[in-house]
């Protein structure tokens, strides 16, 4: 038997998924998220709408990408996305929050800015793929303007445009200056930081035809790379650098992630702690705690605090928390190195859990 994907063509976070699954050689079978699966699947399971969704052979229901990801790496075995060296590991995990916090924000400004004729076809294929093209359009252009509306709250606004083109192109150069020496981000084998960067870059800013002429011109690796960390491909192969060795080509990706994205969520987790003692019996989190100002390529702007990330960024805590020794050492000098010294004494309070698809305090 095998397992049911319930996903979209456009989705970001199925892109991701897709991509693992396909590398991994699950036995699956995607059904398209169309207006109907949501009625019937999608809502029932989870009491709201999103995708992907995971169901097994035995009819249970597994949702977010990195959950579906963790499941398939216990259940199925083999070969595992997660470096075992504890400096390539901590780059990983902090690369996939980058990829599905950081770049969404590029994903989103590129697909609203420079596609949005193209996304909202995408919409209506795939909620109403029975209908005329015409009806499919205006069907599917009604269906995405809470996403299309969602950009404020991001921090994506006239103002902050051109920094978010600048800080994007600078990650593609350096993305593609990477892959002239090495396949994937820690040698031949994908990584779960791989998955987490290939949300965005393929299922939004290459497959979208605007960007992904952009993301050919600029960054042809990128673009390249994209192509076959999604592609289907013979499973479980590739290996990852020994000696838990980290590409100097890495290196100002990850100072990205250091400058750009961890002041985030350094006021995230603030907002976390100030929701918490406001809230002390309340466990689920709201979608938003709060607003903030945040800076882009040195512009600042409001937008809204996501406490989801948080979440994500407690798996790369658990992780650093974890080591000690030698292991702990090389940890702290990646940190070190990159400019990341906060998260050595970050940690998310009150901690988060997951608990039947939404976010809770534990």
């Amino acid at each position: 038997m095998s397992y049911q994907f319930l996903a979209a063509p456009l989705s970001l976070y199925s892109g991701k998924a897709r991509g693992y699954l396909r590398w991994k050689n699950v036995p699956y079978r995607e059904v398209l998220s169309n207006r109907k699966i949501y009625e019937k699947e999608i809502m029932p399971r989870l009491g709201y709408g999103m995708v992907p969704v995971l169901i097994t052979p035995e009819g249970e229901t597994v949702q977010d990408t990195t959950d579906i990801i963790d499941y398939l790496e216990e259940r199925e075995g083999g070969p595992t996305v997660y470096p075992q060296g504890p400096a390539q590991k901590l780059a990983a995990l902090m690369l996939e929050l980058f990829g599905d916090e950081w770049l969404l924000i590029a994903a989103m400004y590129y697909r609203w800015t420079y596609n949005e004729d193209f996304a909202y076809q995408e919409f209506g294929n795939t909620a109403f793929p029975n209908l005329p093209k015409e009806e499919r359009y205006a069907l599917g252009k009604k269906a995405a303007e809470k996403f299309k509306g969602s950009l404020p709250f991001l921090g994506i606004t006239e103002k902050t445009a051109p920094a978010i083109e600048s800080t994007y192109e600078a990650f593609l150069r350096a993305f593609d200056a990477h892959l002239a020496d090495h396949p994937f981000l820690f040698g031949t084998r994908p990584s779960i930081g791989d998955y987490g960067l290939l949300g965005p870059l393929y299922a939004h800013n290459y497959r979208d035809p605007a960007s992904g002429e952009m993301m050919e011109r600029i960054a042809p690796r990128v673009a390249d790379w994209a192509r076959r960390a999604h592609a289907p491909q013979h499973p479980l192969t590739g290996d990852f650098l020994g000696d838990d060795q980290i590409p100097e080509t890495l290196v100002p990706i990850l100072k990205m992630f250091a400058t750009e994205h961890l002041p985030i969520l350094q006021d995230s987790l603030k907002d976390l702690q100030k929701w918490g003692g406001e809230n002390p019996d309340v466990r689920e989190l709201p979608r938003i705690t709060g607003f903030h100002k945040y800076k882009i390529g040195g512009v600042e702007e409001d937008r809204a605090v996501f406490p989801y990330p948080l979440w994500m960024l407690q798996r790369v805590l658990d992780h650093y928390q974890s080591l000690a020794g030698a292991d702990k050492a090389a940890a702290d000098a990646l940190l070190g190195r990159i400019g990341a010294d906060a998260l050595m004494d970050m940690s998310v309070e009150p901690r988060l859990v997951r608990e039947n698809f939404k976010l809770m305090r534990a």
